[in-house]
């Protein structure tokens, strides 16, 4: 199995702790920045059910351009041989 090195950016990062504090922030908002966040300094990998929420998102028009960067960097690190 591929491991991917990718780790989630300080900008997406700070992005992400700023959603979970904000308790106007959506449901797959905090769910997608919980993902981003355990992903900062970590060697872990996206896992195939938020992988398949975070592309949902992406596909989707009815979400922002914030969910939408938290979707793609959870993407980005993603395992490859899925």
């Amino acid at each position: 199995m591929s491991k991917n090195s990718k780790q989630t950016s300080n900008k997406v990062s700070s992005l992400a702790s700023k959603i979970l504090r904000d308790p106007s922030s959506s449901s797959i908002q905090k769910e997608l920045a919980g993902s981003a966040l355990s992903q900062s300094h970590s060697s872990k990998q996206t896992g195939a059910d938020m992988e398949s929420k975070a592309s949902q998102v992406l596909k989707s028009d009815k979400y922002n351009g914030t969910t939408k960067a938290l979707a793609a960097s959870i993407l980005s690190q993603s395992n490859k041989e899925r």
